[in-house]
């Protein structure tokens, strides 16, 4: 389970809002997406003993270990590459709602993601089955619930590892105002 809060953060700088937006832009207000270019991502695994080994990326640090998980006869505490996966889709979730949320101009106060991706077998094999998200959005207005609900809608369908996935990508969101907690 993941945990990400954001309070009408910047957490990836001015270049990344502004070019979330005119993507946005593209996408939600014309209806039009032109990407007249691809995008490559080029990660080194390397095997260190047993069912472990560590993963980089040029420019990105740390690097980071990694095992099988425990019940595949794995280490324990290391991230997985099952971890891996429905971090990627946490991440993008989050990512993809807060350039989304920014293109529409709403303020919120905090989001919080938990994510479980659950593992079975299909057609004799094991494969994710289904992932399911559980966002908690605090809303900074109470008049924003709705536009809130909508916005994780969009960020749902538009966050492109979970529809790069084969299994089925839930969400059951909870969107709440800020109100409501000074209210206790």
């Amino acid at each position: 389970m993941t945990g990400v809060t954001a309070v009408g953060a910047r957490s990836h700088g001015p270049s990344f809002r502004t070019w979330a937006i005119l993507q946005l832009h593209n996408v939600f207000r014309m209806g039009v997406t032109q990407m007249n270019e691809t995008h490559a991502y080029h990660v080194t695994a390397k095997w260190e003993a047993g069912r472990n080994g560590v993963v980089s990326a040029k420019e990105i640090h740390p690097p980071i270990h990694f095992s099988a998980p425990p019940e595949f006869k794995g280490e324990t505490g290391l991230w997985t590459p099952e971890h891996f996966l429905v971090a990627a889709v946490a991440s993008c979730f989050i990512a993809t709602f807060y350039a989304i949320a920014a293109a529409s101009k709403m303020e919120f106060v905090s989001l919080h993601l938990c994510v479980e991706g659950k593992l079975g077998k299909v057609e004799g094999r094991l494969q994710f089955t289904e992932i399911t998200l559980r966002p908690a959005l605090m809303t900074a207005y109470n008049d924003e619930l709705e536009r809130a609900k909508r916005i994780l809608e969009k960020a749902h369908e538009s966050c492109l590892i979970a529809r790069s996935l084969t299994c089925p990508v839930l969400m059951e969101p909870l969107v709440r105002p800020a109100e409501e907690l000074l209210a206790r």
